[in-house]
């Protein structure tokens, strides 16, 4: 199973739900929770799992510059950059797993047509009274 980005997820819960990520989460706020919150959740951890991810990379690209001396003090920080980036990269994978095995077991309705209505019985004619022959007096 390929893991999905969070720009991936959302273009797919856009294309379920047929409406941008902003008017979903807005619609979101006014209903009862239901699979598009779930969804929207799992989608917002995922983000923030990238940011995570991006942030500790970077950090750590910082202390490693080759311009910059590596001490004892920075090898402990070097170390502590190193687990927050494979804790956050553990966080990204689990909510991609799980968002990208949720999406993929949903799958957009089309709008029904209306149902062709059953041919009408016919409607039986009015009851008379039957007539004699014979006259009355």
């Amino acid at each position: 199973m390929t893991l999905l980005t969070s720009t991936e997820t959302a273009g797919r819960i856009e294309d379920l739900y047929g409406a941008p990520l902003a008017d979903l989460e807005a619609h979101a706020q006014d209903q009862p929770p239901g699979m598009l919150s779930a969804l929207l959740g799992m989608h917002d951890d995922l983000v923030l799992a990238e940011r995570s991810i991006d942030f500790h990379r970077d950090h750590l690209a910082r202390l490693i510059h080759p311009e910059r001396h590596i001490g004892r003090h920075e090898v402990s920080h070097l170390l502590d950059g190193a687990r927050r980036l494979a804790e956050a990269v553990a966080v990204r994978d689990v909510q991609a797993k799980s968002l990208t095995a949720v999406l993929q077991s949903l799958t957009r309705i089309p709008a029904q047509a209306p149902s062709p209505l059953a041919p009408s019985l016919p409607v039986p004619a009015p009851h008379c009274p039957s007539q004699s022959t014979a006259h009355s007096r």
